[in-house]
């Protein structure tokens, strides 16, 4: 059984659901409404099917509101994401504070080499 961080990722791996999404983050939305920029291009079962990985991720919520089946963001799920992908910012982020003294020193050695201090031509 996949854990809930590879279904995120999975349902985020296609662009037309990073569509869906990215419409939701606007506010919520009918099925129908998401549907309609797709459909030209794909059935209104196979939205549905896109719908329901998202739902199965928890990335969306859908509630009955009589005929309106309205679908939101759920933050939740986003927040799980958010959490993974920051240690590897931390991680990148130490490595070019790394990258960034090494090439300092580099340049003031090259510098000292040529006869000119902190990087002035002459």
């Amino acid at each position: 059984m996949p854990d809930n961080l590879s279904l995120t990722f999975s349902a985020l791996a296609d662009p037309t659901r990073r569509a869906m999404l990215a419409r939701l983050s606007e506010g919520e939305a009918s099925v129908s409404e998401l549907a309609e920029p797709f459909l030209k291009s794909m059935s209104l079962p196979a939205v549905t099917k896109h719908l329901k990985v998202l739902e199965k991720a928890g990335l969306i919520t859908k509630s009955k509101d009589a005929q309106f089946r309205p679908c939101k963001l759920n933050a939740e799920a986003f927040r799980d994401v958010a959490d993974w992908v920051e240690q590897y910012r931390i991680f990148w982020e130490e490595s070019f504070d790394r990258l960034d003294e090494y090439l300092k020193t580099v340049a003031a050695e090259k510098n000292k080499k040529k006869g000119r201090p902190n990087g002035r031509k002459k």
